[in-house]
């Protein structure tokens, strides 16, 4: 005999409305069967009663009764579907119903009013018995007993807000009478709204590391590669500076060697004369013996006159010497051409980094709200003056009131910035950059501790302001057009001679913590002679 499970398919139990094996099984008039309570909620939401298979429409809802005999065979099916289906005990940490016996099944739900966690099968009264219906379900869990109150063995359906802790109704009437009490779900949802805040906020801080932790490295390969480039500049102008100790080395030997050929080929002269007058003499001074010892009186007064007065002309030797000091000064010389040849290495290292700080030029546009009333803004926010009468402006708190300042648009927050001023023509002027919290009222002293890293020039001086007391910097000549550099992380400010290519003075071991501006000043122009203002130029990148 064949069994159910091979004459009828797991489709022909399944309500078309949902989709899950039929409970308590109604047939309508038309002949398809639905679950009860599907068919019942699906006609409480149409305006029209008709069958949801075959759309046949009925004048008024049909009385519904269980078709006990398709159900008898419904719950067949379902003894055949789970017959067998009993596996190994449930896998650590997963729910077991308490109902099944034998091997235990996974739990489905568990319900706050039976205490009791139940697998599909056994779940089936809660979704069909009216009483059981109004149970609450939820998903399942272990030690259902941790739930209900240890005190008065009531469910815990409220949290005390005042104490933090889940009570139950009765709690709420007694010990938490007066505290702030709200339903669990409730308290569930400002928890998990919260955690979303929360995690967002978490979110957002880790975008911010994760951007700095971007920046850093980005930092770091660039001072890779300013270090190779430093590397290689270096290499160069050792290299050219030993090729010039050799190229000296050489020219030394070889210049000291002829002065010494020459001193040897002078002193091989002298001596060779030397010898002559000494053979000569000795020739003499024989003869002279000889005539000492003559008898003749008249071959020695002779002789005499010969020997003695026409003696042969000879040098006067006490004159004449050999120089070995030929070689001094040579040594001396050729250090003092090392000197000049590493002098001009040198001088093309500021050249070389001036190029490499101008790659992180920017745009800079003077910032009108915080100009001093005093002081005359071109259109394009390029150009600065000391005017001659005193604007009526509005007052701002950024606006600086006692002193003729002036900050760019845009502030820094990180990485490097650079840009140039001209200052031709200029008696007076004051250039750098500011903090953002820099004080903007009142007298203001120009100097790290306030916010302030700059220099000045004040007619034929140049000064860093940084103390109370500017400290007057040695240059060769005034400069024409300034160049501002600042490296944020770095703490660094430094400031350039564009046109000399040459190196002013740089503040180092700088803390910044917030936004750093580019700062103006072109000064007061009382004596008539410092009426050209302070331009902000384009960086010519091709110097």
């Amino acid at each position: 005999m064949a069994s159910s499970s091979s004459l009828l398919s797991e489709e022909q139990f399944l309500c078309s409305i949902c989709l899950d094996v039929f409970t308590e099984p109604v047939t309508i008039s038309c002949g398809h069967n639905f679950c009860m309570a599907c068919i019942t909620k699906y006609w409480d939401s149409k305006d029209l009663c008709q069958c949801p298979l075959c759309q046949e429409r009925f004048y008024r809802q049909p009385k519904l009764r269980v078709n006990t005999t398709f159900r008898e065979v419904v719950e067949n099916f379902k003894k055949m579907r789970y017959k067998g289906r009993d596996g190994p005990p449930p896998k650590p940490g997963k729910v077991a119903c308490d109902v099944c016996t034998g091997t235990k099944r996974k739990a489905l739900k568990s319900c706050l009013v039976c205490l009791a966690s139940y697998c599909e099968t056994h779940l089936d009264p809660h979704q069909i018995a009216p009483p059981l219906k109004r149970h609450k379900l939820i998903d399942p869990v272990e030690n259902l007993e941790d739930r209900m109150c240890n005190k008065l063995d009531k469910l815990l359906e409220l949290f005390c807000r005042t104490d933090q802790t889940c009570v139950c109704q009765f709690c709420t009437e007694a010990k938490h009478k007066t505290h702030d009490t709200v339903p669990i779900e409730e308290e569930c949802r400002e928890r998990k709204a919260q955690l979303g805040k929360t995690e967002a906020e978490m979110q957002q801080i880790i975008n911010g590391r994760l951007k700095k932790v971007k920046k850093i490295r980005l930092s770091v390969d660039l001072s890779k590669r300013d270090a190779e480039r430093e590397i290689a500049k270096s290499v160069q102008v050792f290299t050219a500076l030993l090729r010039s100790i050799e190229k000296s080395q050489v020219e030394l030997v070889q210049v000291i060697k002829e002065k010494q050929k020459a001193v040897e080929r002078q002193a091989e002269g002298f001596i060779k004369e030397l010898e002559q007058e000494i053979t000569e003499l000795k020739r003499r001074s024989t003869d002279l013996k000889q005539l000492s010892h003559t008898e003749d009186p008249f071959q020695l007064l002779q002789r005499f006159i010969t020997l003695v007065y026409k003696r042969p002309p000879t040098k006067v030797w006490s004159e004449i010497s050999v120089h070995s000091d030929l070689c001094v000064g040579t040594v001396r010389r050729a250090v003092s051409h090392l000197e000049e040849t590493l002098k001009k290495e040198m001088e093309k290292l500021p050249e070389v980094k001036l190029k490499r700080i101008q790659q992180y030029a920017v745009d800079v546009t003077l910032d009108p709200d915080t100009a001093n009333p005093w002081l005359i803004l071109s259109e394009d926010g390029k150009q600065v003056k000391h005017g001659a009468t005193l604007q009526n402006l509005l007052d701002n708190p950024k606006k600086f009131d006692c002193h003729p300042f002036v900050l760019g648009k845009d502030g820094f927050s990180s990485g490097r910035f650079y840009y140039e001023v001209i200052v031709k023509g200029k008696t007076r002027w004051t250039l750098g950059v500011a903090r953002e919290s820099t004080d903007r009222k009142g007298i203001i002293t120009l100097r790290p501790e306030d916010g302030l890293w700059t220099v000045s020039r004040r007619d034929e001086n140049v000064y860093l302001n940084c103390s109370s007391t500017p400290v007057i910097l040695s240059l060769r000549k005034k400069p024409q057009k300034v160049g501002v550099f600042v490296d944020y992380e770095e703490g660094l400010v430094s400031f350039y001679d564009v046109e000399a290519k040459s190196h002013i003075y740089s503040f180092t071991g700088c803390t910044f913590t917030e936004k750093l501006y580019p700062y103006f000043s072109p000064s007061d122009n009382d004596d008539g002679q410092n009426s050209a203002p302070l331009i902000i130029s384009p960086v010519n990148h091709t110097y």
